[in-house]
């Protein structure tokens, strides 16, 4: 009687097991559906706004008498504002909450981006590009944060990797509509067609910052649209997930710990690919013979389509496998063969095969990566350790163009600049293999 009583006892035991998991399921589902592509959209703009100025290129240079070098400078001195008020910025979110902090960000860099109508001097849009770097310093770095008060690091790698699509819906986006803004606005109203850009492309994120404050939650305990057995569930996961976590309890032990330096390191030289593909793109298809604005930013959109495609997949691959080093480090090399293979190229077909791999791969790295300074880090140190090595990493978005235009200018040819990006990728790589598999893969 026992034993058969033992049957319906296990059948239910799995029949609640089972319905555990769906609701656990059911929940990060409706969690992802309502922060992921809003923050998206936020993210969107922010790139837009950050990386216009290298389709303004296309007609600025000769309207306003600027060096490759004056552009690359420009382009790269965003990061040094970056770079010096990322961790304080983090630091703030993380005390103050997301929702205005977020909204701050969006609303100043929108104010500055529109205000590049007024360049007119190689000082002028230093001062600008330097401004807009301290305006939006903190919010990816912000937003990744924010992910991690809902998410935590087994379903960390799909979470960003969809927020970091953002970056190539902004190429497929922003290339077409940089184009047809520049081709169309052209002479209106007397001004140029990258002045029209830059305004423009404001206005999205001005519309952005005012919504964040209607729509976004600071965390699980505010959110509404969630009923208590949702909240419970997620509290405990985050929960759960930071008593694996390091806590640094003074500045020396945070300074001290070597596995900041190093993801830093692997970071940096993802972000010098990064930003050499985003500045340079549109010159590299200029280069095959694409006169017309317009087609130039139809034909940036394809690298872009492909690496939206690669984003999910490789993130859903990470999190499946619970396997982080080799969903970064194998992108890494794919993305630095497309660039080294670059300058054997003339033609617009190859060369745009060629950039779309590159494009794929650095694009889903720069996601994969945060797998990993996630998965060791909690509290206040994972506020602070997230800014610091996206801060450090991201002076590559300086050293990046300007590096790039520099050799472009000794060398009169883009491909020193293409082979640097291909090596500096190599040796991220190569350093990924360093961070002990045990304390990322989960």
């Amino acid at each position: 009687m026992k034993q058969r009583m033992a049957a319906p006892a296990i059948g239910a035991e799995l029949t609640a097991s089972q319905e555990t998991v769906s609701f656990e399921a059911r929940t990060y589902a409706r969690v992802a559906r309502r922060l992921i592509p809003f923050l998206m959209l936020c993210y969107l703009g922010a790139y837009l706004d950050r990386v216009n100025v290298g389709f303004a290129k296309l007609q600025m240079l000769s309207d306003l008498n600027f060096s490759e070098t004056v552009y690359g400078i420009g382009a790269g001195i965003f990061f040094l504002g970056y770079f010096l008020f990322e961790v304080p910025s983090n630091m703030i979110l993380h005390r103050v909450g997301a929702r205005n902090w977020l909204a701050r960000i969006m609303l100043t860099w929108a104010v500055i981006s529109a205000s590049f109508v007024f360049v007119k001097s190689p000082t002028v849009f230093y001062v600008l590009r330097f401004l807009l770097g301290v305006a939006e310093a903190g919010f990816a770095p912000g937003v990744i944060l924010y992910l991690t008060y809902w998410f935590p690091a087994a379903r960390r790698a799909k979470a960003l990797s969809m927020f970091f699509m953002a970056i190539p819906l902004a190429g497929i986006l922003g290339g077409p509509l940089s184009g047809w803004i520049m081709h169309s606005f052209q002479g209106v109203q007397g001004l140029t067609g990258w002045k029209w850009l830059f305004m423009l492309e404001a206005l999205p994120s001005l519309v952005l910052g005012i919504a964040i404050i209607l729509y976004l939650d600071n965390g699980i305990a505010g959110a509404k649209w969630l009923n208590d057995d949702e909240k419970a569930l997620l509290k405990r996961n985050v929960e759960n997930d930071r008593t694996r976590t390091t806590e640094h309890h003074s500045i020396r032990s945070f300074i001290g710990d070597r596995r900041l330096w190093l993801m830093a390191a692997i970071y940096f030289c993802v972000v010098l690919g990064q930003y050499g593909l985003t500045f340079w793109l549109p010159t590299i298809v200029r280069r095959t013979g694409v006169a017309d604005p317009l087609w130039v930013g139809i034909l940036t959109a394809i690298p872009y389509v492909c690496a939206i495609i690669a984003l999910p997949l490789l993130g859903s691959s990470a999190d499946k496998r619970r396997e982080r080093r080799l969903h970064l480090a194998i992108p890494m090399l794919v993305s630095a063969a497309g660039f080294a293979t670059l300058p054997m190229l003339g033609s617009v077909g190859p060369s745009i095969i060629c950039v779309s791999v590159a494009a794929a791969g650095i694009l889903a790295s720069s996601s994969l990566f945060w797998a990993l300074p996630t998965a060791v880090l909690g509290g206040m140190s994972a506020a602070a350790g997230i800014a610091a090595v996206n801060c450090f990493a991201n002076l590559a978005g300086f050293f990046s163009p300007a590096i790039v235009g520099w050799l472009n200018d000794l060398t009169g040819k883009p491909t020193a600049g293409l082979i640097f990006i291909s090596s500096a990728v190599v040796v991220g790589a190569v350093l990924v293999f360093l961070v002990p598999a045990r304390t990322v893969n989960r």
